[in-house]
């Protein structure tokens, strides 16, 4: 992220274009119709240990940028009838995995939620604690998402009653503007209060969500909102690129295209965003993500112990990842599996006593080794020919020879240098790591592009 970083307009053009953020490899969108439940269960009978997430998708109100699956309902009784199929649906996940695995990891997503009230949210901590192996010992990373307008004044306090120790809270931007454009006005008072409380509750980790290239926003609007942020020092901050697909996604079409700042003004917002984050002492963990340097996520950087699933970086990657609820993808073993996508089919599934999967895929070796190679360079920035070859016992030079010919125009580029030894990213290249990783993609190209963007 250093400071002489440039883009002019024609490298601009020729690198951006639709691409993977790679949560996942091969991404979802090669997810396939014919993966079944039988499928699962044979992957699960490999099973480690464990890490759980759980899709909460109701939303008091919608967010004009959010791509997530979300419901947007002031009915809150609308979450009875949810809980008690999540109830449902681990009791037939609970069933097929080795009982007494230890759950290392947990995460609430969404949706909000918080839209759960305190005795729902204690109810579903208790239901999963009856179906799976929690630890007691606060040992395990216990995380959820918080929007801020939505802590109520025991809130905090009942999420780390019931095992709760690391948050997110959701603020994108502090400028009033973007915030109407964006229809989610926070003041920094709320979203502040709620971290400092959370502190005070004992949460080992809370990290600030924001979100660069929204309506309104310039460079000189989001260093503001940094500096505000940074005075506050969030264990980690996630800056991610605002993805405008008004045709996939229907809440987004009340942005005007015309407020979004321009594909050059994104870039030197994300290279300020970097710099001043990494003045500040952060450590850029890659991608759209940074920690403090005693956060676990900079000393699992450090080990190279670093992972990337559907909720971003991560250490846990010996972990089997189960999923619930609606749109919610799993990970176990070398298959994905993604449950159904509306309410109504998830219910009709688990009302028939079957687990509520639309879709999923069977890694193939080929994959395996991809995937390895993509997760490596986001989260290393670099590969070496020599180790990985000796890992997945091939020769680098022979079977990837036709992606190694197509990094050389990027390193003339100045995205990354590379030789006989490996692929080391340049600061320039951090910034356009998707794009390094698309060239070892072997889907690309053979279905048509859902993707976001890179730049």
């Amino acid at each position: 992220m250093e400071s002489h970083i440039s883009f002019d307009q024609n490298l601009i053009d020729r690198y951006d274009r639709p691409g993977p953020r790679y949560t996942s490899y091969p991404t979802a969108v090669q997810f396939r119709d014919d993966f079944t439940e039988s499928d699962y269960r044979a992957a699960a009978g490999r099973s480690r240990v464990l890490s759980l997430y759980f899709h909460i998708p109701f939303c008091d109100t919608i967010c004009f940028y959010c791509a997530c699956n979300k419901i947007a309902t002031k009915n809150r009784a609308r979450s009875k009838p949810y809980l008690r199929a999540l109830d449902r649906e681990m009791a037939l996940q609970a069933a097929i995995f080795e009982h007494g695995q230890p759950v290392e990891q947990l995460h609430w997503g969404g949706g909000t939620p918080t839209f759960l009230n305190d005795e729902q949210m204690r109810w579903l901590m208790v239901r999963t604690r009856e179906h799976f192996h929690l630890l007691d010992d606060d040992s395990g990373e216990y995380s959820i998402e918080i929007d801020p307008r939505e802590v109520r004044e025991d809130t905090l306090a009942v999420l780390r009653e019931i095992g709760f120790n690391r948050m997110s809270l959701g603020l994108q931007d502090l400028d009033p503007e973007v915030q109407r454009a964006v229809n989610r006005i926070q003041s920094a008072e709320r979203t502040f209060g709620a971290m400092r409380r959370a502190r005070a509750l004992g949460f080992r980790s809370v990290s600030i969500d924001l979100i660069y290239g929204l309506p309104r926003q310039t460079l000189e609007s989001f260093s503001h909102t940094l500096d505000a942020v940074i005075a506050e020092r969030p264990d980690r901050l996630s800056v991610f690129n605002y993805a405008h697909m008004p045709e996939r996604f229907k809440p987004q079409r009340r942005i005007d295209a015309a407020e979004l700042p321009p594909p050059p003004v994104k870039l030197e917002i994300l290279r300020m965003a970097g710099k001043k984050l990494q003045d500040a002492g952060y450590v850029y963990i890659g991608m759209d993500h940074f920690a403090l340097p005693d956060d676990e996520l900079a000393l699992a950087q450090e080990r190279g112990e670093l992972y990337r699933n559907f909720q971003g970086y991560s250490t846990h990657a010996h972990c089997d990842l189960l999923a619930f609820g609606v749109s919610a993808i799993g990970n176990v073993g070398d298959t994905y599996a993604q449950n159904v996508k509306d309410l109504d089919s998830y219910y009709a599934a688990i009302d028939r006593g079957e687990l509520p999967i639309e879709r999923g895929l069977h890694l193939s070796r080929d994959d395996c080794i991809r995937r390895d190679l993509i997760g490596e360079l986001i989260r290393q920035f670099r590969l070496d020919f020599a180790d990985f070859g000796q890992r997945w016992e091939i020769d680098i030079a022979d079977y990837f020879v036709s992606e190694l010919e197509c990094l050389l125009p990027m390193q003339a580029d100045g995205l990354l240098v590379l030789d006989e030894a490996g692929i080391h990213v340049t600061d320039a290249g951090r910034l356009l790591i998707r794009n390094i990783c698309m060239v070892f993609d072997a889907y690309l190209g053979q279905t048509p592009a859902r993707f976001s963007r890179v730049i």
